[in-house]
């Protein structure tokens, strides 16, 4: 049944991998901390999204050059190698993006539990009081079964349910046009309620807000099970970085004008209390779509994580063992399990904002090393057929931006 000679299969259309980066962006994100963005920056969130999208642009452009050079499993690894020709380099690197997907998804399995509390227990009160613990193991026996069934089967699950968190969005954006004159009185009443302007507040809450626009990266590992991986992955990642910029605009700038932003940051729902002010109605709906939300972005991570360990293994940078393929479903079981033991250990023992943050700065560290491997790249090979090619300047940005992200949030920590 397992056989390390079987490959991966080529299934995924430009739609499908657009949906897979879409639900990874959009689960990890905005479902799970607006209310933390907006508890650190006040009524100053949608700027930290904004600052946010702009550091992850840079990034998301030499990823999406990079995906069409490489188009291959394993892919920050991969790139790490052909610009720097250092093995212990490219390991290093996988396993970071490995232990970023695992926290990530940790950080979704918490927020799952906050949604799924709040419309459960409206029906069945006693699931309000069930052990954290039991839901998160729950949901991981789930998540497992659908990332070991098949690569397109389980990317169809998450297209759907992509679709679902879109149409959540939307309807939290279109709840919050109906309250106009309310959002134009709070709109006025915004310089006297945000008289303590902080720059160290609106950098900090772009530092967690940056964690909203992770998954573009993702998306480079599942490349070799991509259709015409060279014009359909740099499609694929404009796309999912546009719709999730455009769509976390009107949600951020609606919540903190309907919701006050320390009452977002405690709560553990933040979505559903916008939806509560909007409308006065219980948030059924949205608290639905937000539970299906937060479970595609653990269901993403999960099968990003153990395609990355299915690569290194495959390149002989892990042990065989973790390239080893269920041949019926030519999915990594292996890669797939250990993944899911770690999330699960790591939900259960830390906090959201910590995972977020470790998330984050791990990411940071790999945005940097893999904009100086385009670099390194440019130089040996600046116009590769077939591939559509960007200024050096993109990657120069991208080094410059990440960095400085990583040093802000340093001297925030230390002060």
């Amino acid at each position: 049944m397992h056989n390390s000679k079987t490959t991966l299969k080529r299934s995924l259309t430009l739609p499908l991998i657009t949906f897979y980066g879409l639900g990874n962006i959009l689960g990890a994100g905005i479902y799970a901390l607006i209310g933390k963005v907006a508890g650190e920056a006040g009524y100053y969130a949608p700027i930290s999204f904004v600052i946010a999208a702009i550091i992850a642009s840079f990034s998301a452009l030499s990823y999406a050059e990079l995906s069409a050079r490489y188009p291959v499993s394993a892919g920050e690894s991969v790139y790490l190698y052909e610009g720097f020709q250092l093995r212990w380099l490219s390991i290093v690197v996988g396993l970071l993006i490995v232990a970023a997907g695992i926290m990530s998804s940790a950080a979704i399995a918490h927020a799952f539990a906050g949604y799924f509390k709040v419309i459960a227990g409206s029906y069945i009160p006693l699931i309000q009081n069930l052990p954290s613990a039991l839901i998160l193991s729950s949901l991981l026996v789930i998540l497992t079964a659908l990332a070991m069934w098949g690569i397109k089967q389980s990317v169809a699950v998450a297209s759907f349910l992509t679709l679902l968190e879109i149409i959540g969005l939307s309807l939290v954006i279109w709840v919050g046009v109906e309250q106009m004159p309310r959002l134009q009185q709070s709109y006025e009443a915004i310089p006297d309620l945000a008289f303590n302007f902080s720059s160290i507040g609106i950098f900090a809450g772009a530092f967690l807000a940056f964690y909203a626009y992770l998954g573009f990266e993702d998306m480079v590992n599942v490349a070799e099970e991509v259709k015409d991986p060279q014009s359909n992955m740099p499609r694929a990642i404009f796309l999912a970085v546009i719709i999730s910029t455009l769509l976390y605009a009107g949600v951020a700038i609606v919540a903190v004008l309907l919701v006050e932003p320390q009452q977002l940051a405690l709560s553990e729902a933040p979505l559903a209390d916008v939806y509560i002010a909007a409308t006065g109605k219980a948030p059924v709906v949205i608290s639905l779509i937000g539970v299906f939300a937060v479970v595609n972005g653990a269901l993403i991570q999960l099968i990003m994580a153990s395609r990355l360990l299915y690569g290194m293994g495959h390149r002989g940078w892990l042990p065989i063992w973790f390239s080893r393929i269920y041949s019926p479903t030519r999915t990594p079981i292996n890669s797939t399990l250990v993944v899911a033991a770690l999330i699960l250990f790591f939900a259960i023992l830390l906090p959201i904002v910590t995972l977020a943050e470790m998330t984050s700065f791990l990411i940071l560290i790999v945005f940097a090393l893999v904009n100086l491997a385009l670099i390194k790249i440019k130089q040996k090979q600046p116009q590769p057929e077939g591939v559509r090619v960007f200024s050096v300047w993109i990657p120069r940005l991208g080094f410059v931006t990440a960095v400085t992200f990583i040093v802000l949030n340093v001297i925030r920590n230390i002060l």
